[in-house]
């Protein structure tokens, strides 16, 4: 028998807000929130709970960071935003930093992750136009199954989830979707010389912590170089720390011809992501062709320095690479009937549940948040456990005590 979650009353009252007032394009779980503070969060009858989806990715760094806040609340005070009709004396300092620590010649600065994938996007049509000599309108980007990177109409296009694109046609032509993980589906694709790049994810996130086989990156490098096509690794969610390396595609050590992200870019702190490319694809778009009046705001720029900073100085990449690995080895110590697949890489981890109730990984999760562990099922039976970085060998153990505990709600 599954348990009965109630509310209070006080948080009952945020939710009929919600339900009458707001759209009803989420379905979240029964909590409402009201403060952070590392690796928990707690709900407004004071509650508290460890942070299993650090927002998608967004809180690497851990919730209300002091020196990220400190960066965001001192610019705050100076200056929020000039637009890019003006200069700002903290977007170069920016640009360089960036630039310098992942090692390209170029960044143009948005705000969401799905615009900086619409900018990737655009970037690698605009090469393909000048570079590659693809005859106007025909540029392809080639994709894989099960993506996720956004829902604007461009990129629903090329989504294979139903939820995400079914009735929101008619859709934008230019893109081939092939099978993820599978370099044969990818050379044959690139026999058309009208493909200008290829967007992927490291490992796919929403569809549950797909990790390929090793090798794939490489492969996908070796055949960008092989044909001529641009290589678009989608960060968004991988990189910055999240995987155990800085960027997922360092497992390889693999170089995209295009690199993205976002989320913790700003530790959680407001939308702030980027686009970085090399001088022969970042200047075929010339002033007025593409921009953001948020992007590169002066707040975003400080803010983005010192959460990039703090990952390096905090040695996050290398605790995310231990925390893993042992959240890994202690969930499969758990033997639970329950679990039929455990999967990731540094923080990034999701376990498949094994089930005959399709609300089983949902009533989970909802015995999980009585217990004092927030997560969320993706694609029905998957939940994803994504700490923030910062998270410690004892709280790892008390994690799993507490997800113990929460599978004999599924007996």
């Amino acid at each position: 028998m599954l348990s009965t979650h109630t509310l209070s009353g006080r948080a009952a009252y945020f939710l009929d807000l919600e339900e009458k007032y707001g759209a009803h394009n989420y379905h979240p779980l029964p909590v409402v929130l009201e403060k952070g503070d590392g690796v928990f969060v707690y709900d407004v009858d004071g509650k508290k709970y460890y942070d299993f989806l650090s927002g998608y990715s967004a809180v690497n760094q851990g919730h209300c960071h002091p020196l990220i806040l400190r960066s965001f609340t001192e610019q705050a005070y100076k200056l929020t935003l000039t637009s890019r009709a003006f200069y700002n004396n903290l977007l170069g300092e920016y640009e360089q930093y960036i630039t310098k620590l992942f090692g390209y010649d170029k960044v143009l600065p948005m705000n969401t992750g799905v615009e900086a994938v619409e900018t990737a996007i655009k970037l690698a049509r605009r090469w393909g136009y000048e570079n590659k000599g693809i005859e106007e309108n025909k540029a392809k980007i080639v994709v894989c199954a099960e993506n996720f990177h956004g829902r604007t109409s461009a990129v629903i296009s090329f989504s294979t989830d139903p939820s995400s694109y079914e009735k929101f046609g008619p859709y934008m032509p230019g893109f081939e979707v092939v099978e993820y993980n599978n370099l044969s589906a990818i050379e044959k694709a690139f026999q058309d010389k009208d493909v200008a790049g290829i967007l992927f994810e490291p490992i796919q996130g929403e569809a549950g912590v797909v990790v390929p086989t090793e090798g794939y990156l490489t492969g996908i490098r070796n055949l960008c170089d092989e044909y001529n096509v641009l290589m678009m690794a989608d960060e968004i969610q991988t990189g910055l720390a999240r995987t155990g390396k800085m960027l997922a595609c360092d497992h390889e050590n693999v170089r995209p011809d295009i690199l993205i992200l976002g989320k913790a870019l700003s530790g959680g702190t407001m939308p702030v992501s980027a686009v970085l490319c090399d001088d022969a694809i970042m200047l075929n778009i010339k002033p007025g062709q593409h921009g953001s009046t948020y992007g590169g705001n002066p707040v975003a720029c400080a803010v983005a320095i010192t959460s990039l900073q703090v990952l390096q100085d905090e040695h996050m990449v290398e605790n995310a690479e231990k925390m893993g690995l042992l959240l890994r080895e202690e969930l499969s110590k758990l033997q639970s009937p329950f679990i039929k697949t455990i999967r990731g890489k540094g923080l990034l981890n999701a376990i498949v549940i094994n089930h005959h109730d399709e609300n089983a990984a949902w009533n989970l999760c909802l015995e999980l948040k009585e217990n004092g562990l927030l997560a969320k099922p993706t694609h029905g039976d998957k939940i994803r456990f994504a700490p923030p970085l910062i998270i410690t060998r004892e709280q790892i153990l008390d994690c799993v005590q507490i997800i113990s505990q929460s599978l004999k709600v599924l007996e």
